[in-house]
């Protein structure tokens, strides 16, 4: 597979930048002073490849569609990153707020899933953000989470500083790394919906880079739930190399090497280029997809459920 140039760095202001504001906020202590907070480790048929071609060698990624996540995600999530005792970052720079609260809305799924340690990073300066003083809860952490909002926010903060490196160690000590929409789209290797002024645009120069955890790929969400389930081929008459990866509201997959596996409620669509007639792929809850070969490996799908509905 012939990669893909790298994107140019520089990137033009899309408005006026704040302040650099952080935010490390250590809401609730451990239950217990002094037990491992390792995070699990996997089960042996979900064991990273010695070799991936696209997901990390070691750690996990949880790429989730957005709209509402069931508490098997969250649940999922929190096992990688070591259960009751994981540390988790929350990073919601995705969002247009600076302001979050010990009780933001958006950590109440994790803390509700039994997560005891849970620290807010936020900074819209990539000088604060390439600060070891900021990165500083990400060099213990378990399990960072990345919420939803616009993803050039994440590219304007974090792209190529000490916090993208971080959290790129944080895979190599076997944590994970999960993101909901636009937390989603930035762990591809380009980035889809990049354009500061409207989501609509698939492709935006300046734009383009994500922070690359899925190695030649794209990832779009909310795919079914907005009527996306047709525009990564765009993209890919464009960047034929690149595998397309499209996830539906309430639903995640669960990377570990090249394994991915379906968690949720609805699909995960996957593009290839190689395909004749230009189908998609459709993956339901259950289903397991090598990325390295772009071959489905297994499903957990009920035979009743086999002949459900499924969109091309």
């Amino acid at each position: 597979m012939t990669p893909r140039a790298k994107t140019p760095t520089s990137r033009p202001e899309p408005t006026l930048r704040t302040p650099a504001v952080r935010l490390a906020l250590l809401l609730i202590p451990l239950f217990v002073a002094g037990c491992s907070t390792s995070p699990s480790p996997p089960s042996p048929d979900a064991s990273p490849q010695d070799f991936p071609e696209v997901g990390p060698a070691t750690g996990s990624l949880i790429v989730a569609g957005g709209g509402q996540l069931g508490p098997e995600i969250w649940a999922r999530f929190l096992e990688l990153a070591g259960g009751h005792q994981a540390r988790i970052v929350v990073i919601p720079t995705a969002d247009a707020s600076d302001e979050f609260p010990e009780n933001w809305a958006g950590i109440l799924p994790l803390l509700e899933a039994g997560a005891a340690q849970v620290t807010i990073l936020h900074t819209r300066d990539p000088s604060v953000a390439d600060s070891p003083i900021f990165t500083a809860p990400l060099e213990s952490a378990t399990g960072v989470w990345i919420p939803g909002g616009r993803q050039w926010r994440l590219v304007d903060a974090y792209l190529d500083t000490r916090t993208h490196r971080e959290l790129r160690a944080l895979l190599e000590r076997g944590g994970v790394v999960g993101g909901t929409s636009a937390g989603a789209s930035i762990q591809g290797s380009y980035l889809v919906r990049g354009d500061p002024e409207t989501n609509q645009v698939l492709m935006a120069p300046g734009y383009e880079e994500g922070f690359g955890f899925l190695s030649g790929t794209a990832v779009d969400q909310h795919l079914l739930a907005r009527g996306r389930e047709n525009d990564l081929w765009e993209l890919l008459d464009r960047e034929p190399q690149l595998l397309g990866i499209g996830v539906d509201e309430g639903t995640a997959l669960v990377v570990q090497g090249d394994r991915a596996e379906v968690i949720g409620t609805s699909q995960v669509l996957i593009y290839d280029s190689a395909t004749p007639l230009r189908q998609a792929l459709s993956l339901r809850a259950g289903s397991v997809f090598d990325l390295g070969e772009r071959r489905s490996l297994a499903s957990t799908v009920a035979p009743e459920d086999a002949g459900r509905e499924t969109l091309p």
